[in-house]
């Protein structure tokens, strides 16, 4: 029997029986690829392309498609709107949710694809894929993609201060290291660029075989220097601002940052990071949080076979992040909490070096426990309060 079916032995590919128009949309910094399937339109599908950003195209395409459906079924028929989540954000989601557009955003990775070798990937393959999910999601059916919820404006403006305290800290390391390498290459060891006396010591510096620091290495540091300085003061605008954050929230006793902070071992940056990337939103159980943070295990099970993968990483990277480095330092300032002495026990178990797995398992464990400290008030058991 063949592989492939004949086109007259194919099914019908979709039925729009839900009273409106899908549409799929394929961005792109350069086209937009609107994708749409009608009712009484059969199961072709249509597509039309758009300058990236012509939002006043896209909805005159939009109402092109409405009276189209009109006259062929006599009926007014709604929008339903999906795209990827992606480089554009989610401006488009608004905009169209202001027109009164059904829209959605999925998360690209929850959609199957072929697990041939060599798929075919194009945006017109892609957008009819985006539609078809879109038909099944509205159908009900389950596990078939997962829906990115939309932060709000104010949400989303809020993390972007403590995703800039990341890069410029980054940033800061990569200074740092160049000037230190730069100096290592000629013999010299032992000089921080960090310190506030970095320009005096840049003058007293002789090489490893007692010459003075060569004219244009000198002189390249010292504009290393001047991009560090700007970076370190741009570093303490930006706690500035995280503080200030934080301050406004201190009057609501039930504020998340507020309530993290009361827990030994967690300052201003884990608190405002937890709460910006994560503890700022719904969640209805522990599987959706651990999943939210890429934390969730993948097992694979098939007949016979169970093993476990590791975590997913699917899901927001800079939360995962904070929790593996908040962690380890739970170990140190709650010695005597449960987490710390369940990880304690598990690694004496299995041996020291796995201990690098085990501080993800703790990591999962200590945002559940977190999420649920800050929405219930249950206290972690055996972890120790910072004074009022």
């Amino acid at each position: 029997m063949s592989l492939i079916a004949s086109a007259a032995q194919q099914p019908a590919a979709v039925h729009t029986d839900l009273g409106a128009i899908f549409v799929s949309l394929e961005l792109s910094q350069s086209t937009w690829l609107v994708t749409s399937l009608s009712p009484g339109g059969g199961a072709k599908m249509s597509k039309h392309q758009l300058p990236s950003g012509d939002v006043p195209g896209l909805l005159e395409r939009f109402g092109q498609l409405q009276a189209k459906a009109l006259t062929r079924t006599g009926k007014s028929f709604r929008i339903i709107a999906i795209h990827e989540a992606g480089l554009d954000g989610f401006w488009i989601h608004r905009r169209l949710q202001q027109e009164g557009i059904e829209s959605h955003v999925v998360d690209p990775a929850s959609i199957a694809t072929s697990r041939r070798r060599r798929r075919a990937k194009t945006d017109s393959i892609d957008g009819e894929a985006l539609v078809r999910a879109l038909l099944a999601y509205q159908r009900g059916e389950p596990r078939v993609c997962a829906m990115v919820k939309a932060p709000t404006p104010e949400e989303e403006d809020r993390r972007q201060i403590c995703r800039e305290r990341r890069s410029l800290t980054a940033e800061r390391v990569q200074h740092v290291n160049r000037i230190k390498g730069l100096l290592f290459a000629q013999g010299v060891m032992g000089y921080e660029p960090v310190r506030r006396d970095r320009r005096h010591q840049l003058e007293a510096i002789s090489t490893g075989d007692g010459r003075g620091l060569p004219m244009h290495l000198k002189q390249r540091i010292s504009r290393e220097l001047d991009r560090l300085e700007l970076i370190l003061d741009h570093l303490k605008a930006v706690e500035g601002q995280r503080d200030a954050l934080l301050s406004s929230q201190a009057s609501a006793p039930q504020a998340p940052p507020v309530i993290l902070q009361r827990l030994r071992g967690i300052g201003p940056e884990f608190a405002a990071v937890l709460w910006s990337e994560g503890l700022f939103r719904h969640f209805d159980n522990r599987r959706q949080l651990a999943a939210y943070a890429g934390l969730a295990p993948t097992p694979w099970q098939s007949g016979a076979v169970s093993r476990e993968q590791g975590v997913t990483k699917s899901g927001n990277a800079r939360l995962r992040t904070t929790m593996i480095q908040l962690s380890w330092l739970w170990l140190r300032h709650q010695p005597r909490s449960a987490l710390t002495l369940w990880f304690q026990d598990r690694a004496r178990a299995i041996g020291g070096r796995n201990r690098r797995v085990m501080i993800v398992a703790l990591a999962r464990k200590l945002l559940v426990a977190l999420w649920q400290f800050v929405t219930t008030g249950v206290v972690l058991e055996g972890a120790v309060l910072t004074a009022a």
